[in-house]
């Protein structure tokens, strides 16, 4: 039986963990950091959710907002549990969390290389932009972790 809920900060060990097991995944030791992912979730209480099996996290999914555009970050299902829906059961809750507070649009972004990963966020009707340049600066110095 696996079940949706609302991810805490007491379960980022379990879900760092996760995103660990998983390839295509980028992280980075500021914003991925427990310190880091309780900043998010404080400001984003609603809207960050765990999947859980047998007592196990096998699923997450961080999604917030700037009052007008929702933003998914690290979706990821543990490797042996994929296959299940768990990915499109943790999206479609974040998706009506970001919905149920006024957001009408998201965004997200995927590595180039990520083949399942941009086969599965085609398969979930997000449309690939050709006509957007993604550009970001670094405010602080931070190592990124490329699982």
């Amino acid at each position: 039986i696996m079940n949706i809920r609302i991810m805490t900060a007491d379960d980022y060990s379990a879900v760092y963990e996760l995103w660990r097991s998983c390839t295509g995944i980028g992280l980075n030791h500021i914003d991925d950091s427990k310190e880091g992912i309780t900043k998010f979730l404080a400001r984003n209480p609603e809207t960050c959710f765990v999947a859980e099996s047998e007592s196990k996290i096998t699923g997450v999914i961080l999604a917030g907002n700037d009052g007008r555009r929702g933003y998914i970050y690290h979706l990821a299902v543990t490797p042996e549990y994929r296959k299940q829906g768990i990915a499109s059961k943790l999206l479609s809750a974040a998706l009506q969390s970001l919905k149920k507070i006024g957001i009408n649009k998201a965004a997200l972004v995927v590595f180039g290389k990520n083949k399942s990963g941009n086969d599965f966020w085609e398969k979930m009707g997000f449309t690939k932009r050709e006509d957007l340049i993604y550009r970001n600066k670094a405010l602080s110095e931070f190592s990124r972790i490329d699982t």
